[in-house]
């Protein structure tokens, strides 16, 4: 028995194999981009009914501010900055009274709503002014864009809504 060797010849194929073509590419893309055409507005409306339901919280915050500096000082506090202050400036006063987080009741800016206290009737006693009333509202700083809807309330502690985002609220929250 004889074993003859033969010389093996392979033929390589110099196909380039690493990568993926122009064309699968572009396919990649395309798919990507229309999956963000639909994902990016959600992600925006998301966003923005968030931001909404902020302000309605806030708004049952500062509502609720509003009683606790009733009850210590027998008036509303208006201006919204009366209702902040910072814990490490001292104990809580007329001026700052430590009830609401010190930015927002310093700006009166949260969450794409600016929130804005308006002092209502008054008596004056021993010389010093007394508010009776309030209305307290929060407004989208863009409509359509940071919310749909404006907030009002009031002494009253009733929480209203405009759906064009004024404060003409009359349709009440649920």
């Amino acid at each position: 028995m004889k074993i003859e060797a033969r010389p093996q010849h392979q033929s390589f194929s110099i196909a380039s194999e690493a990568g993926f073509t122009l064309m699968e590419l572009l396919i990649v893309m395309s798919i990507m981009l229309i999956i963000m055409a639909f994902a990016v507005p959600q992600m925006l409306k998301v966003k923005k009914n968030a931001q909404q339901t902020s302000a309605l919280q806030s708004i049952r915050v500062i509502n609720s501010a509003e009683f606790q500096y009733n009850s210590a000082y027998q008036t509303f506090g208006c201006p919204l900055s009366l209702l902040g202050g910072y814990p490490k400036s001292g104990a809580p006063s007329q001026e700052g009274a430590q009830l609401l987080d010190p930015t927002l009741a310093a700006t009166g800016h949260k969450a794409g709503y600016i929130f804005t206290v308006i002092c209502g009737s008054k008596s004056t006693i021993n010389n010093q002014d007394k508010y009776n009333s309030f209305e307290l509202t929060a407004v989208p700083e863009t409509v359509g864009r940071t919310g749909d809807y404006g907030y009002c309330s009031d002494e009253n502690n009733a929480i209203k809504y405009d759906p064009t985002g004024g404060t003409n609220c009359t349709q009440p929250v649920q």
